[in-house]
């Protein structure tokens, strides 16, 4: 653990170019000895992790611990003192735990601490751990439970924050989601495309819900019972696009892979200005409000910045659910907006009645789907709904496989009118 008191030059045996010596030779000898690339790999990176505490710590001895003066005049007016002793504060960072002797400005021991230079100047955070290791902390909690983030940081870094702290370091961290949003300023009219692209997707998440007398078989899933187990989490986007103009054929060749497919002459333009909301229902105020209420409701604000008067066509694009389509008429200019289902959640059920039909032959369900998906963006859907069930019919397809042709043919005819714009 580095400790910093007073600022001072770097000593006789710098410890930064020491550890840097150390690593050269370090490899030197690892090329000597003929050590397996892997090995001296990982040697190297211990080195690295040392060198970056030692730079590290470098930089907190030349700052100090902050004297500036016996009294302080803050920008409100107030005058603070310097008080006699230093104040300790830990700061974990990638490279290690430091603890800093920091001095510090108030009007007297045991009061609130108004002014601390050394925070100031290098913008410390209010909590132990550095900003750099709360963004890879939480990167790495978005795919793993916060009980395996101690467990793959420690084996990158060897840093092993509780999980109570990677919980506190969340909850914190949201709390700036908001006004950063609020904060974002609408690109300028000229740098936006000439369509405005709003797409949202939701998504069930577990819920623990715990109670103080719960035995630990309440937590187990199968015994719990399912009802209420899952949230609806909504992801919702706004972008700019400029368009493209495809055929049907080009749009199906280039999403099936077909060996015979030319390559496409024009680059596809990307999105402009992707801008992303993401939320989970809780409860305000004693009431839960729905999945969609929030992210819809940022959905429309964005739109209203970036489109006003909905000058601009607005594509609608998602998933078959009836929850984002009814929410998405609620809150968007309907004389402007145009439905389209995602292509890419009509396809696989296209693949469902493929198989269906031609088992694992998958040269015929290729061509199948390709006949199918190419119908759909040409406006034909109520045609390919009306086919598949007379091939039902006609192939004696019964129980279970006749419910589940039932329930694609459903849902491809509950979406047809959203499919004929997507060319």
């Amino acid at each position: 653990m580095e400790s910093m008191t007073q600022p001072r030059s770097d000593s006789n045996q710098d410890a930064l170019a020491l550890a840097l010596h150390d690593l050269k030779a370090s490899v030197a000898r690892s090329a000597r000895e003929g050590i397996a690339a892997h090995e001296a790999e990982a040697g190297i990176w211990q080195w690295v992790l040392q060198l970056g505490h030692q730079a590290l710590g470098r930089l907190f001895r030349l700052v100090g611990p902050g004297d500036v003066g016996e009294s302080v005049v803050l920008p409100d007016g107030q005058e603070v003192r310097r008080l006699d002793r230093l104040h300790p504060r830990v700061y974990q960072s990638v490279f290690g735990r430091f603890e800093l002797e920091r001095v510090v400005y108030g009007t007297r021991e045991g009061q609130k601490i108004p002014y601390v230079p050394v925070d100031t100047q290098l913008q410390l955070p209010a909590s132990a751990f550095s900003y750099l290791l709360q963004d890879w902390a939480q990167s790495v909690a978005m795919d793993q439970a916060y009980r395996q983030v101690p467990e793959t940081l420690g084996r990158i870094l060897d840093v092993h924050p509780s999980v109570d702290s990677l919980e506190r370091m969340n909850r914190k961290m949201a709390e700036t989601v908001r006004p950063f949003g609020e904060s974002r300023l609408a690109p300028e009219p000229a740098d936006e495309g000439a369509l405005c692209v709003v797409s949202a997707d939701g998504k069930g998440i577990p819920i623990r819900r715990a109670t103080p007398e719960a035995s630990i078989q309440g937590h187990d899933p199968q015994q719990e019972a399912k009802t209420n187990r899952k949230k609806m989490a909504v992801v919702g986007t706004v972008y700019m696009l400029d368009p493209v103009v495809r055929t049907p054929e080009e749009v199906v060749e280039a999403l099936l892979r077909l060996p015979e497919a030319p390559r496409p002459a024009v680059a596809r333009p990307g999105p402009q200005h992707k801008r992303l909301w993401a939320s989970l229902p809780h409860e305000q105020d004693g009431r839960e409000g729905s999945a969609t209420e929030q992210p819809f409701g940022w959905l429309a604000q964005e739109v209203a910045r970036r489109n006003p008067e909905a000058a601009k066509p607005i594509l609608l694009l998602m998933d078959g659910q009836k929850s984002l389509w009814d929410a998405g008429q609620r809150v968007l200019p309907q004389v402007s907006t145009i439905e389209i289902l995602d292509l890419l959640h009509a396809t696989p059920r296209l693949w469902d009645a493929a198989h269906l039909f031609y088992g694992r032959d998958e040269e015929q369900a290729l061509r199948f789907v390709y006949d199918r998906v190419l119908r759909l963006l040409k406006g034909e859907g109520p045609s390919v709904v009306a086919g598949l069930r007379q091939m039902g019919t006609k192939r004696k397809r019964r129980g279970k496989k006749r419910d589940k042709l039932a329930k694609i043919c459903g849902y491809l005819e509950n979406n047809t009118h959203r499919m004929h714009d997507a060319v």
